[in-house]
């Protein structure tokens, strides 16, 4: 009886400085990323007579929620600014993904003239600073009559030029064959958009999913300048007017912006696995 034996060696790495090295820098850069995020919420859970101590807790050994309760009844508008917010960030983001996602098709993939020409020029346009067009949009908002409304804050920013040049690159490196596949199929130009091209476009889909909420999340100049009511205020507008005239209570600012702050850390981790690898595919054909 013939019997086989399998022997399996295992190899070990050499040890490597280098590799304790790298971790050692990975492991201090994570640790000051991150600093500034954990001192946010032991300040919003620590009581301003506490907060403001020097030196200061670095555990929160007086730990409480009267921050929040305190923020809670003291900013009555605050749930309002909530949801103006995720009404503000989730729809742009969609409009985003979509108007983005559509025209980088276009550009990536449908042949026209002068499209190489129009894409360069739009995206020159990046080198515009944004606050020169503010005066002009609010010229045009006001005319509208959309001032002191959330359209006001979301019409300027349905899509953006960074998320176009994002898209196409991604779309680029998809296979042209395809697309030819599925129009050999019967399908017209928005079911192979809708059936091929965003379900590819995925990873790319989700890293500017992420950059365009965060982004618009923390946003506080435009909706400053447009919003007047204290109910139509988003998350940093509103958490910016609770600092008092003469005194400054730490610990209602640091408890609304612990409370602002976790709805970006959620959708981070909902497309986190998406993240860095659309960012590092769409950067791979230019």
């Amino acid at each position: 009886m013939a019997q086989s034996i399998i022997k399996t060696s295992r190899t070990t790495r050499p040890f490597k400085w280098t590799t304790i090295g790298a971790w050692a820098v990975l492991i201090v850069a994570a640790v000051i990323a991150l600093w500034p995020m954990y001192w946010l919420f032991v300040t919003a859970i620590t009581p301003t007579t506490y907060a403001i101590k020097t030196p200061p807790d670095l555990i929160p050994v007086h730990a409480s929620l009267s921050n929040f309760q305190r923020l809670l009844s003291d900013a009555s508008d605050y749930l309002s600014w909530g949801k103006n917010s995720i009404v503000i960030a989730l729809t742009i983001t969609v409009f985003h993904i979509f108007f983005d996602t559509l025209a980088g098709y276009a550009f990536a993939k449908k042949q026209f003239p002068g499209r190489d020409i129009l894409f360069w020029i739009l995206v020159a346009t990046m080198m515009i600073p944004s606050y020169v067009t503010f005066i002009p949009l609010y010229v045009e908002t006001r005319n509208l009559g959309l001032l002191d409304t959330l359209l006001a804050v979301i019409l300027p920013g349905m899509a953006g030029v960074f998320g176009i040049f994002l898209m196409r690159q991604f779309i680029q490196t998809l296979p042209t064959e395809l697309l030819e596949a599925a129009r050999m199929d019967g399908c017209g130009e928005l079911r192979v958009f809708w059936h091929v091209i965003l379900p590819l476009s995925k990873p790319a889909i989700g890293a500017l999913a992420i950059m365009v909420f965060v982004q618009h999340w923390n946003d506080f100049f435009w909706p400053l300048v447009v919003l007047q009511s204290s109910n139509n205020y988003t998350l940093p507008v509103g958490v910016a007017g609770l600092q008092g005239e003469f005194t400054t209570d730490y610990g209602i600012i640091f408890a609304g912006a612990a409370l602002a702050a976790l709805p970006m850390i959620i959708f981070f981790m909902i497309f986190q696995r998406n993240f860095l690898s659309g960012v590092r595919m769409g950067a791979i054909k230019g």
